[in-house]
Formats: structure tokens, sequence, C-alpha cells
């Protein structure tokens, strides 16, 4: 194709898209000068056919992202998800939605009373429900985390994000969270998140508390968590954020929370 093909077809009053069509069909030599792009125009070529000469490609078509692929290596939405086999539907991942724990419970206190801080006090960050809306049978459930670095900056939201920190930052590794494990209540799901006695006060998960996990880096964004040991029944939970505060010492934490079921 060239320019005296573009105008003969032009001329013949062949639809912009047939035109562009037969631009995009097979090799080119435009002169795409300017001199060359002026003489087009006034032989009345269009705008659009014009673009065509010019940038024969069609531009890519903008990412789309996934919320339950099995592919690690297709953009999802942000968030932590849990992998589902099935071997009549086929894999799937499953996304867990954050649950935030608003509510401080202490544990020993009369202890701590009594030993004038000698003895320590437990607090404990409560998620309400008795179970998780994700469960799963296997004992050793694979999760993958897909932060924002993971998906183009244009598809990104700056106004919020489902790993904003609550603390001014925002999570972008698995060595940010603590897996643990729930002691479970009436109606509620209990973690320690901190320790109080006369030495001073702690707040986040306890080493002695956390599960260990591995992780891995599959891409800038996108890592791949497997708890390090199987799994008892029970309710557990990822948890990504804990703030301390105020004169109530009430505590707030980002729970990512499922279950192993018997």
């Amino acid at each position: 194709m060239t320019n005296d093909a573009v105008i003969t077809l032009a001329k013949a009053g062949l639809p912009d898209d047939a035109i562009v069509a037969k631009i995009r069909s097979g090799p080119t030599a435009f002169d795409l000068s300017t001199d060359g792009l002026i003489a087009l125009k006034n032989a009345g070529v269009s705008g659009p056919v014009m673009a065509a000469m010019i940038a024969p490609t069609p531009a890519a078509a903008p990412a789309e992202l996934s919320i339950d692929s099995p592919d690690p290596n297709v953009p999802h939405y942000p968030g932590l998800y849990m992998l589902v086999k099935n071997n009549g539907t086929g894999d799937k991942m499953v996304r867990i939605d954050a649950t935030m724990s608003n509510q401080a419970r202490t544990s020993n206190l009369l202890g701590y009373a009594l030993t004038m801080g000698i003895a320590s006090m437990s607090l404990k960050a409560s998620v309400p429900g008795e179970s998780a809306r994700i469960q799963t049978k296997h004992p050793q459930p694979t999760f993958y985390a897909f932060f924002e670095e993971s998906i183009p900056r244009s598809l990104q939201n700056a106004n919020s994000s489902t790993w904003a920190s609550g603390i001014g930052t925002t999570t972008s590794s698995p060595a940010e969270v603590s897996l643990v494990r729930f002691a479970e209540g009436d109606n509620r799901r209990d973690a320690k998140v901190g320790r109080v006695n006369i030495g001073g006060a702690k707040t986040g998960v306890m080493e002695k508390d956390q599960i260990e996990f591995d992780s891995e880096m599959l891409k800038p964004g996108v890592y791949r968590i497997v708890p390090a040991q199987m799994l008892t029944p029970g309710e557990y939970g990822f948890i990504q954020t804990i703030a301390g505060g105020g004169k109530n010492g009430a505590m707030s934490a980002r729970v990512f929370d499922f279950g192993v079921e018997k």
C-alpha cells in the first residue's frame, strides 16, 4: 500500500473502516512526511485513515483483571486469594475479603492487677462470626497475594487499596502479615495481638503465636504463600495490620480469614 493507493480508495468512496482494514492487511510504503500528509488531506483522505497509516498496528486492548483465574500470571485485582482445587469444574482462585476487627479484649486482667503488672495481660483482636466464609478441606492450602505493584499503573486506584495499612502505608509483601490460628468464642474469633506487663507494652502478633509460612515471589507484586506445616481443623487468618491507639487501648486489625474443615 502506498499514498496513491489510499487516495484512489478514498476517492472511490470506500468507507474508512474498509480502507483501514486494507492498510493493516499487508506491507506498506507510505510517505508520512509533512508534505505527504498535507497531500493526503488535500486529496480528501480522512483523519482516521491517516492515523491508521501512521500507526497501522492497533493499540493493545487494556489489561483485564481477573477475580478467579487459577493462573498467577494473569493479572488479578489486588488482594489475597486461596487456590481451590476442583477436579469437576477445574481449579480456581477465591478472593478472601478482608474482615476488620475494631474490638479489643483482654485476658488475665486480674493476674495483671494482683501482681501489679508482673504477670502479663494479653490483648486480643476479635473477629465477628463463628467461622470464615472461605473454608477448605486441604490442610496445607495454597494462597496467592497480588499487591498493587502487580497491576498496570493506569488501573491502580490512588484513592483506596485492599492493602492500605491504615497507618499511612501500603503492605507490599507477605513479610508484613502474620498467619495465626483463632481461639473460637461465642460468635467470635480471637487472636492475640499484644501484651502488657510491668516492663511495658508490645503490640502485634507475638512470635510464638505466629504460624510459619513459605512465600515465593513469582513476579513483582505477586507471591505464592503456603503454610510451612499442616493446619489442623479450625479457624485461621492472615493479620495485615495492627493499630493501637487511644486512651481506651482500642486496637484494630485487617484480617483475611479462612477455615480448615475436618
